[in-house]
């Protein structure tokens, strides 16, 4: 079972629908008993990275996030997968989840200024070293849906895929059992429900 959790801040519907699709057992929580006995854990996120870490800590569940991560697999969506960094400079200087080293940064300091931000829009996927078990199905250049203003930094060690949008972005990392996606897989066509299913089937 795979327990996507329900903290205020997720588009936890979407990712639902697309597991249910896929034909994954899954459970929409904010119980610990919940997230302790899945098999996999799901961490979605839209919004402001500050108001989402205050509402995951009043949530009471960031040490069992941090615990079961070390035993299951776990991935992050978006801002859920920004909250995995050690910290963020969106609204100040705040502490992440510490599970992914780095630190999450606006993307309007690496990329020109006459793009958009947010970067909102279909981008390609480049893998960086070993493909990762979550892109088993999928290959290097497919395309997956991006909404965001903000990516990770400084976690070259982590990375294993980036996407172009006026320079190189994050668009996925992972160490140990943890990984996260900077764009939306239950958006992403296709493509999307391949790395979600590549990310049910991992067995951490």
């Amino acid at each position: 079972m795979i327990a996507v959790i329900d903290y205020g801040a997720g588009n936890i519907f979407s990712v639902k629908n697309a597991l249910d699709y896929l034909g994954f057992d899954s459970l929409l929580t904010n119980k610990k008993e919940d997230i302790e006995k899945a098999d996999g854990l799901i961490l979605p996120g839209v919004g402001a990275f500050p108001s989402a870490m205050k509402m995951l800590e009043q949530s009471g569940l960031t040490e069992t996030i941090k615990t079961e991560s070390k035993k299951k697999p776990f991935l992050g969506i978006c801002l859920g997968m920004q909250l995995l960094f050690d910290s963020s400079i969106e609204y100040g200087n705040h502490e992440g989840l510490s599970l992914i080293n780095g630190t999450v940064r606006p993307i309007s300091e690496v990329i020109s200024s006459d793009l958009k931000i947010p970067h909102i829009g279909w981008n390609a996927l480049h893998f960086v070293g070993e493909k990762h078990p979550i892109f088993k199905y999928i290959n290097d250049g497919d395309h997956v849906y991006f909404v965001h203003s903000y990516y990770g930094s400084n976690c070259e060690t982590s990375l294993i895929a980036t996407t172009e949008y006026g320079a190189e972005l994050t668009a996925a990392v992972a160490k140990g059992n943890v990984c996260g996606c900077q764009f939306h897989p239950e958006k992403s066509g296709n493509t999307g429900l391949n790395i979600l299913r590549g990310f049910c089937e991992w067995e951490g």
